[in-house]
Protein backbone atom coordinates (compact mmCIF):
# COMPACT_ATOMS: atom_id res chain seq x y z
CA UNK A 1 0.00 0.00 0.00
CA UNK A 2 1.60 3.67 -0.98
CA UNK A 3 1.89 6.38 1.48
CA UNK A 4 2.43 8.73 -0.55
CA UNK A 5 -0.30 11.71 0.17
CA UNK A 6 -3.59 11.81 -2.45
CA UNK A 7 -2.50 14.58 -5.29
CA UNK A 8 -5.72 17.45 -5.45
CA UNK A 9 -7.31 17.56 -8.15
CA UNK A 10 -7.20 21.42 -9.85
CA UNK A 11 -9.72 23.31 -9.84
CA UNK A 12 -9.14 24.45 -13.86
CA UNK A 13 -9.42 28.10 -16.23
CA UNK A 14 -13.16 27.10 -16.75
CA UNK A 15 -13.87 27.86 -12.75
CA UNK A 16 -11.57 30.25 -12.99
CA UNK A 17 -13.55 32.36 -15.08
CA UNK A 18 -16.75 31.53 -13.15
CA UNK A 19 -15.17 32.56 -10.25
CA UNK A 20 -14.17 35.69 -11.46
CA UNK A 21 -17.46 36.77 -12.92
CA UNK A 22 -19.49 35.79 -10.00
CA UNK A 23 -16.81 38.03 -7.77
CA UNK A 24 -17.73 41.06 -10.65
CA UNK A 25 -21.38 40.21 -10.18
CA UNK A 26 -21.51 40.32 -7.08
CA UNK A 27 -19.85 43.30 -6.40
CA UNK A 28 -22.53 44.76 -8.27
CA UNK A 29 -24.55 43.45 -5.72
CA UNK A 30 -22.80 44.78 -3.09
CA UNK A 31 -22.68 48.27 -3.78
CA UNK A 32 -26.72 47.87 -4.31
CA UNK A 33 -27.10 46.10 -1.39
CA UNK A 34 -25.60 48.56 1.28
CA UNK A 35 -26.47 51.97 -1.34
CA UNK A 36 -29.62 51.20 -2.10
CA UNK A 37 -30.87 51.25 1.89
CA UNK A 38 -28.87 54.39 2.57
CA UNK A 39 -29.82 55.97 -0.74
CA UNK A 40 -33.15 55.38 0.90
CA UNK A 41 -32.60 56.79 3.80
CA UNK A 42 -32.77 60.64 2.44
CA UNK A 43 -36.30 60.08 1.00
CA UNK A 44 -38.02 57.90 4.11
CA UNK A 45 -37.24 57.12 7.52
CA UNK A 46 -39.95 54.55 7.92
CA UNK A 47 -38.80 51.26 9.49
CA UNK A 48 -42.03 49.39 7.29
CA UNK A 49 -40.62 51.11 3.90
CA UNK A 50 -37.32 50.27 4.44
CA UNK A 51 -38.22 46.67 5.44
CA UNK A 52 -40.16 47.00 1.86
CA UNK A 53 -37.13 46.98 0.17
CA UNK A 54 -35.42 44.06 1.52
CA UNK A 55 -38.98 41.84 0.95
CA UNK A 56 -38.91 42.94 -2.97
CA UNK A 57 -35.55 41.92 -3.11
CA UNK A 58 -36.20 38.34 -2.11
CA UNK A 59 -39.69 37.95 -3.08
CA UNK A 60 -38.63 36.69 -7.05
CA UNK A 61 -37.32 33.70 -4.93
CA UNK A 62 -40.94 33.18 -3.55
CA UNK A 63 -42.67 33.75 -6.80
CA UNK A 64 -40.43 32.22 -9.26
CA UNK A 65 -37.61 29.61 -7.57
CA UNK A 66 -39.52 26.31 -8.69
CA UNK A 67 -39.98 27.58 -12.50
CA UNK A 68 -36.38 28.76 -12.51
CA UNK A 69 -35.05 25.50 -11.33
CA UNK A 70 -37.25 23.78 -14.15
CA UNK A 71 -35.61 26.12 -16.73
CA UNK A 72 -31.98 25.85 -15.07
CA UNK A 73 -32.50 22.12 -15.75
CA UNK A 74 -33.54 22.78 -19.17
CA UNK A 75 -31.35 24.84 -20.65
CA UNK A 76 -27.95 26.12 -21.29
CA UNK A 77 -26.76 26.97 -17.66
CA UNK A 78 -24.31 29.48 -18.89
CA UNK A 79 -26.57 30.86 -21.55
CA UNK A 80 -29.10 31.27 -18.89
CA UNK A 81 -26.42 33.34 -16.50
CA UNK A 82 -25.88 35.39 -19.51
CA UNK A 83 -29.29 36.78 -20.11
CA UNK A 84 -30.24 37.17 -16.79
CA UNK A 85 -27.07 39.56 -16.40
CA UNK A 86 -27.94 41.10 -19.60
CA UNK A 87 -31.32 41.89 -18.08
CA UNK A 88 -29.77 42.99 -14.86
CA UNK A 89 -27.81 45.72 -17.02
CA UNK A 90 -30.56 47.18 -18.82
CA UNK A 91 -32.70 47.39 -15.82
CA UNK A 92 -29.73 49.55 -14.08
CA UNK A 93 -29.05 51.66 -16.96
CA UNK A 94 -32.69 52.53 -16.59
CA UNK A 95 -32.48 53.50 -12.58
CA UNK A 96 -29.50 55.67 -13.62
CA UNK A 97 -31.55 57.57 -15.67
CA UNK A 98 -34.28 58.10 -13.03
CA UNK A 99 -31.81 59.09 -10.73
CA UNK A 100 -30.30 61.63 -13.03
CA UNK A 101 -33.83 62.92 -14.10
CA UNK A 102 -35.21 63.54 -10.96
CA UNK A 103 -37.66 60.86 -11.34
CA UNK A 104 -36.87 58.22 -8.57
CA UNK A 105 -39.10 57.51 -5.71
CA UNK A 106 -39.61 55.09 -3.17
CA UNK A 107 -42.45 53.00 -5.08
CA UNK A 108 -40.20 52.82 -8.07
CA UNK A 109 -37.42 52.28 -6.31
CA UNK A 110 -39.37 49.37 -4.79
CA UNK A 111 -40.09 47.97 -8.35
CA UNK A 112 -36.27 48.40 -9.64
CA UNK A 113 -35.16 46.35 -6.64
CA UNK A 114 -38.14 43.66 -7.58
CA UNK A 115 -37.20 43.31 -10.58
CA UNK A 116 -33.37 43.19 -9.78
CA UNK A 117 -34.43 40.03 -7.42
CA UNK A 118 -35.89 38.39 -10.71
CA UNK A 119 -32.54 38.31 -12.51
CA UNK A 120 -30.64 37.11 -9.60
CA UNK A 121 -33.49 34.07 -9.09
CA UNK A 122 -31.91 32.70 -12.66
CA UNK A 123 -28.39 33.81 -12.39
CA UNK A 124 -27.92 32.53 -8.87
CA UNK A 125 -29.19 29.13 -9.57
CA UNK A 126 -27.57 28.94 -12.78
CA UNK A 127 -24.41 29.51 -11.43
CA UNK A 128 -24.76 27.22 -8.23
CA UNK A 129 -26.26 24.20 -10.37
CA UNK A 130 -23.12 24.99 -12.75
CA UNK A 131 -20.66 24.23 -9.85
CA UNK A 132 -20.25 20.63 -10.41
CA UNK A 133 -20.23 21.26 -13.89
CA UNK A 134 -16.79 22.66 -13.97
CA UNK A 135 -14.95 21.27 -10.95
CA UNK A 136 -13.56 17.40 -9.36
CA UNK A 137 -16.18 16.06 -7.24
CA UNK A 138 -13.05 15.96 -4.57
CA UNK A 139 -12.84 19.85 -5.04
CA UNK A 140 -16.58 20.54 -4.06
CA UNK A 141 -16.25 22.20 -1.26
CA UNK A 142 -12.73 23.93 -1.99
CA UNK A 143 -14.78 25.44 -5.36
CA UNK A 144 -18.54 26.31 -2.66
CA UNK A 145 -15.88 27.72 -0.50
CA UNK A 146 -13.87 30.23 -2.80
CA UNK A 147 -17.12 30.55 -4.68
CA UNK A 148 -18.50 32.12 -1.62
CA UNK A 149 -15.87 33.93 -0.15
CA UNK A 150 -15.64 35.71 -3.67
CA UNK A 151 -19.14 36.77 -3.35
CA UNK A 152 -18.70 37.46 0.63
CA UNK A 153 -15.31 39.52 -0.57
CA UNK A 154 -17.31 41.69 -3.60
CA UNK A 155 -20.01 42.17 -2.00
CA UNK A 156 -19.44 43.16 1.64
CA UNK A 157 -15.97 44.03 1.88
CA UNK A 158 -15.22 45.94 -1.31
CA UNK A 159 -19.24 46.47 -2.86
CA UNK A 160 -20.20 48.17 0.96
CA UNK A 161 -17.45 51.03 1.04
CA UNK A 162 -17.72 51.96 -2.84
CA UNK A 163 -21.65 52.33 -2.01
CA UNK A 164 -20.62 54.70 0.86
CA UNK A 165 -17.95 56.35 -1.24
CA UNK A 166 -20.02 57.20 -4.39
CA UNK A 167 -23.02 58.13 -2.77
CA UNK A 168 -21.53 61.39 -1.72
CA UNK A 169 -20.68 61.67 -5.99
CA UNK A 170 -24.32 60.90 -6.85
CA UNK A 171 -26.78 58.51 -6.08
CA UNK A 172 -26.73 57.69 -9.93
CA UNK A 173 -23.35 56.03 -9.19
CA UNK A 174 -25.05 53.20 -7.09
CA UNK A 175 -26.58 51.64 -10.03
CA UNK A 176 -24.32 52.80 -12.77
CA UNK A 177 -21.23 50.48 -11.73
CA UNK A 178 -23.31 47.33 -10.97
CA UNK A 179 -24.42 48.00 -14.41
CA UNK A 180 -20.72 48.14 -15.86
CA UNK A 181 -20.00 44.95 -13.57
CA UNK A 182 -22.84 43.12 -14.68
CA UNK A 183 -21.97 43.41 -18.65
CA UNK A 184 -18.34 42.31 -17.65
CA UNK A 185 -19.54 39.60 -15.95
CA UNK A 186 -21.49 38.14 -19.19
CA UNK A 187 -18.37 38.89 -21.20
CA UNK A 188 -16.47 36.89 -19.66
CA UNK A 189 -18.72 33.63 -19.30
CA UNK A 190 -19.44 33.56 -22.86
CA UNK A 191 -16.00 33.82 -23.63
CA UNK A 192 -13.75 32.21 -20.95
CA UNK A 193 -16.23 28.79 -20.24
CA UNK A 194 -16.06 27.56 -23.52
CA UNK A 195 -18.83 24.72 -24.33
CA UNK A 196 -22.18 23.97 -23.45
CA UNK A 197 -24.14 23.19 -19.91
CA UNK A 198 -27.45 21.28 -20.42
CA UNK A 199 -28.28 18.55 -19.10
CA UNK A 200 -30.36 16.15 -21.63
CA UNK A 201 -33.58 15.34 -20.53
CA UNK A 202 -34.73 11.52 -21.05
CA UNK A 203 -37.64 12.40 -22.48
CA UNK A 204 -39.67 15.62 -22.68
CA UNK A 205 -42.19 15.97 -19.76
CA UNK A 206 -44.56 18.94 -18.51
CA UNK A 207 -42.80 21.55 -16.42
CA UNK A 208 -45.30 20.83 -13.55
CA UNK A 209 -44.25 17.12 -13.73
CA UNK A 210 -40.58 18.25 -13.19
CA UNK A 211 -41.58 20.73 -10.66
CA UNK A 212 -42.92 17.88 -8.23
CA UNK A 213 -40.34 15.97 -8.99
CA UNK A 214 -38.06 18.43 -7.16
CA UNK A 215 -40.53 18.97 -4.67
CA UNK A 216 -40.91 15.63 -3.63
CA UNK A 217 -36.91 14.52 -3.82
CA UNK A 218 -36.77 17.61 -1.11
CA UNK A 219 -40.15 16.84 0.81
CA UNK A 220 -38.70 12.63 1.37
CA UNK A 221 -35.20 13.56 1.76
CA UNK A 222 -34.42 12.73 5.31
CA UNK A 223 -31.07 14.77 5.76
CA UNK A 224 -32.15 17.79 3.35
CA UNK A 225 -35.65 18.46 4.55
CA UNK A 226 -35.02 19.11 8.23
CA UNK A 227 -31.87 20.99 6.76
CA UNK A 228 -34.11 23.01 4.41
CA UNK A 229 -36.70 23.86 7.32
CA UNK A 230 -34.32 24.71 9.80
CA UNK A 231 -32.36 26.96 7.47
CA UNK A 232 -35.34 28.76 5.43
CA UNK A 233 -37.13 29.85 9.13
CA UNK A 234 -33.56 31.28 10.01
CA UNK A 235 -33.21 32.95 7.37
CA UNK A 236 -37.09 34.67 7.84
CA UNK A 237 -35.64 35.66 11.12
CA UNK A 238 -32.52 36.86 9.86
CA UNK A 239 -34.14 38.73 7.21
CA UNK A 240 -36.60 40.47 9.52
CA UNK A 241 -33.44 41.32 11.56
CA UNK A 242 -31.08 42.98 9.56
CA UNK A 243 -34.14 44.76 7.26
CA UNK A 244 -34.31 47.31 10.15
CA UNK A 245 -30.74 46.99 11.44
CA UNK A 246 -29.66 49.90 9.70
CA UNK A 247 -31.98 52.13 11.66
CA UNK A 248 -30.65 50.62 14.89
CA UNK A 249 -27.31 51.69 13.61
CA UNK A 250 -27.25 54.80 11.62
CA UNK A 251 -28.25 58.59 12.09
CA UNK A 252 -28.27 60.71 14.38
CA UNK A 253 -31.83 58.38 15.76
CA UNK A 254 -29.97 55.29 15.86
CA UNK A 255 -29.18 53.28 19.28
CA UNK A 256 -25.29 53.10 17.94
CA UNK A 257 -25.51 56.88 16.46
CA UNK A 258 -22.68 55.57 13.44
CA UNK A 259 -22.54 58.12 10.61
CA UNK A 260 -24.18 56.50 6.81
CA UNK A 261 -20.39 56.19 5.81
CA UNK A 262 -19.44 54.65 8.40
CA UNK A 263 -21.67 52.18 7.92
CA UNK A 264 -20.35 50.01 5.27
CA UNK A 265 -17.53 49.25 7.30
CA UNK A 266 -19.33 47.07 9.78
CA UNK A 267 -20.16 45.37 6.86
CA UNK A 268 -16.99 44.99 5.82
CA UNK A 269 -16.29 43.48 8.99
CA UNK A 270 -18.24 40.86 8.41
CA UNK A 271 -17.50 40.17 5.16
CA UNK A 272 -13.51 39.04 6.60
CA UNK A 273 -15.31 36.68 8.71
CA UNK A 274 -17.32 35.35 5.74
CA UNK A 275 -14.29 35.06 3.71
CA UNK A 276 -12.23 33.34 7.04
CA UNK A 277 -15.42 30.99 7.50
CA UNK A 278 -15.36 30.01 3.75
CA UNK A 279 -11.63 29.12 3.42
CA UNK A 280 -11.83 27.05 6.54
CA UNK A 281 -14.66 24.97 5.63
CA UNK A 282 -12.63 22.28 3.70
CA UNK A 283 -9.82 21.88 6.23
CA UNK A 284 -12.72 21.97 9.15
CA UNK A 285 -14.48 19.53 7.54
CA UNK A 286 -11.79 17.41 7.59
CA UNK A 287 -11.33 17.18 11.28
CA UNK A 288 -14.83 17.76 12.47
CA UNK A 289 -18.33 15.48 11.03
CA UNK A 290 -19.75 18.32 9.34
CA UNK A 291 -22.99 17.52 10.30
CA UNK A 292 -21.93 18.39 13.78
CA UNK A 293 -19.76 21.66 11.86
CA UNK A 294 -23.07 22.72 10.04
CA UNK A 295 -25.26 22.65 12.93
CA UNK A 296 -22.71 23.90 15.51
CA UNK A 297 -22.45 27.07 13.19
CA UNK A 298 -26.15 27.49 12.62
CA UNK A 299 -26.71 27.59 16.71
CA UNK A 300 -23.66 29.89 17.51
CA UNK A 301 -25.08 32.09 14.86
CA UNK A 302 -28.49 32.11 16.47
CA UNK A 303 -27.10 33.03 19.49
CA UNK A 304 -25.19 36.29 18.24
CA UNK A 305 -27.93 37.66 17.13
CA UNK A 306 -28.76 39.23 20.34
CA UNK A 307 -25.48 40.83 21.04
CA UNK A 308 -26.00 44.41 19.66
CA UNK A 309 -29.24 44.60 21.75
CA UNK A 310 -27.34 43.92 24.90
CA UNK A 311 -23.80 45.92 24.19
CA UNK A 312 -25.17 48.04 21.47
CA UNK A 313 -21.83 49.65 20.96
CA UNK A 314 -19.30 49.97 18.27
CA UNK A 315 -16.47 47.40 19.18
CA UNK A 316 -19.27 44.45 20.49
CA UNK A 317 -20.60 45.34 17.00
CA UNK A 318 -17.40 44.62 15.35
CA UNK A 319 -16.83 41.31 16.95
CA UNK A 320 -20.58 39.89 16.77
CA UNK A 321 -20.31 41.26 12.79
CA UNK A 322 -16.93 39.06 11.84
CA UNK A 323 -18.60 35.46 13.70
CA UNK A 324 -21.84 36.33 11.98
CA UNK A 325 -20.28 36.14 8.50
CA UNK A 326 -17.41 33.34 9.90
CA UNK A 327 -20.08 31.34 11.06
CA UNK A 328 -22.75 31.50 8.75
CA UNK A 329 -20.78 31.26 5.63
CA UNK A 330 -18.89 28.39 6.88
CA UNK A 331 -22.55 26.36 6.84
CA UNK A 332 -23.45 27.60 3.48
CA UNK A 333 -20.23 26.06 2.10
CA UNK A 334 -20.77 22.59 4.55
CA UNK A 335 -24.57 22.55 3.29
CA UNK A 336 -24.25 23.23 -0.15
CA UNK A 337 -21.72 20.75 -0.64
CA UNK A 338 -23.57 18.20 0.95
CA UNK A 339 -26.69 19.00 -1.10
CA UNK A 340 -24.30 18.53 -4.43
CA UNK A 341 -23.13 14.97 -3.16
CA UNK A 342 -26.86 14.02 -2.71
CA UNK A 343 -28.31 15.25 -5.57
CA UNK A 344 -28.13 14.19 -9.32
CA UNK A 345 -26.75 16.08 -11.54
CA UNK A 346 -29.70 17.01 -13.76
CA UNK A 347 -31.66 17.60 -11.14
CA UNK A 348 -29.60 20.36 -9.11
CA UNK A 349 -31.56 22.76 -11.27
CA UNK A 350 -35.34 21.64 -9.81
CA UNK A 351 -33.79 20.61 -6.28
CA UNK A 352 -32.11 23.96 -5.57
CA UNK A 353 -35.05 26.29 -7.14
CA UNK A 354 -37.55 24.23 -5.12
CA UNK A 355 -35.46 24.71 -1.89
CA UNK A 356 -34.74 28.32 -2.55
CA UNK A 357 -38.37 28.65 -2.61
CA UNK A 358 -38.96 28.11 0.80
CA UNK A 359 -35.62 29.72 2.25
CA UNK A 360 -35.80 32.80 0.19
CA UNK A 361 -39.42 32.78 -0.41
CA UNK A 362 -39.79 33.03 3.42
CA UNK A 363 -36.92 36.12 3.38
CA UNK A 364 -39.37 38.39 2.32
CA UNK A 365 -42.13 38.14 4.96
CA UNK A 366 -39.51 38.43 7.28
CA UNK A 367 -38.70 41.30 6.43
CA UNK A 368 -42.10 42.76 6.80
CA UNK A 369 -42.39 40.77 10.06
CA UNK A 370 -39.53 43.12 11.42
CA UNK A 371 -40.98 45.89 9.93
CA UNK A 372 -44.44 45.28 11.15
CA UNK A 373 -42.83 44.62 14.44
CA UNK A 374 -40.46 47.41 14.67
CA UNK A 375 -43.48 49.95 14.03
CA UNK A 376 -45.50 48.67 16.57
CA UNK A 377 -43.39 47.79 19.13
CA UNK A 378 -39.50 48.77 18.52
CA UNK A 379 -36.59 47.66 16.77
CA UNK A 380 -35.56 45.78 20.10
CA UNK A 381 -38.83 43.58 20.22
CA UNK A 382 -37.54 42.09 15.88
CA UNK A 383 -33.86 41.42 17.41
CA UNK A 384 -34.62 39.75 20.22
CA UNK A 385 -37.76 37.83 18.56
CA UNK A 386 -35.29 36.85 15.69
CA UNK A 387 -32.83 35.17 18.20
CA UNK A 388 -35.00 33.39 19.30
CA UNK A 389 -36.99 31.70 16.42
CA UNK A 390 -33.25 31.14 15.02
CA UNK A 391 -32.77 29.09 18.54
CA UNK A 392 -35.90 27.09 17.96
CA UNK A 393 -35.31 26.28 14.16
CA UNK A 394 -31.57 24.89 14.51
CA UNK A 395 -33.45 22.09 17.52
CA UNK A 396 -35.23 20.27 14.63
CA UNK A 397 -32.01 18.73 12.98
CA UNK A 398 -29.88 19.11 15.91
CA UNK A 399 -32.72 16.17 16.76
CA UNK A 400 -32.65 14.44 13.22
CA UNK A 401 -30.32 14.43 11.69
CA UNK A 402 -26.84 12.49 11.64
CA UNK A 403 -23.38 11.85 10.14
CA UNK A 404 -24.32 8.49 9.21
CA UNK A 405 -27.30 9.76 7.21
CA UNK A 406 -25.44 11.55 4.77
CA UNK A 407 -22.96 9.04 3.68
CA UNK A 408 -25.36 6.43 3.44
CA UNK A 409 -27.39 9.00 1.03
CA UNK A 410 -24.40 10.38 -0.99
CA UNK A 411 -24.65 9.10 -5.18
CA UNK A 412 -21.52 7.78 -6.43
CA UNK A 413 -19.41 9.40 -8.77
CA UNK A 414 -20.75 10.36 -12.49
CA UNK A 415 -19.77 11.51 -15.75
CA UNK A 416 -20.45 15.05 -16.02
CA UNK A 417 -23.33 15.44 -18.89
CA UNK A 418 -21.48 18.39 -20.59
CA UNK A 419 -20.41 18.67 -24.00
CA UNK A 420 -17.11 18.92 -25.59
CA UNK A 421 -15.56 21.73 -24.77
CA UNK A 422 -14.43 23.42 -28.03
Amino acid sequence: MSDAPAVREPLGRRFTAHLTATGLANLGDGVLQTGVPLYALTLTRSPGQIALLTAAAWLPWLVLGLAAGVVVDRRDRKYTQVVGLAARALLLAVAVHLVATGRMTMPVLTVIVLAYGVTDVFVDLAGSALVPDLVPRSRLEAANGRTLAAQQVMAAFVGGPIAGAVLAFGAGWVFGIPAGLAVAALVLISTRIPGSYKHAQAEKRRATAEIREGVGFLVRHPVLRPLLVAGSVMNMASTGYFAVFVLWVVGPGSRVGLEPAHYPLVIAVLAVGAVLGSVAAEPLGRRIPEVRLLLGCWTLNAALLVVPVLVPTVPALTVTAFFLGFLNTNGNVISQSMRQRMVAPGMLGRVGGAGRTLAFGLMPVGALLGGFVAEQWGLPAVFVGATALSLAAVAYPIAVVRQHMVAELELPAVVRETAAVS
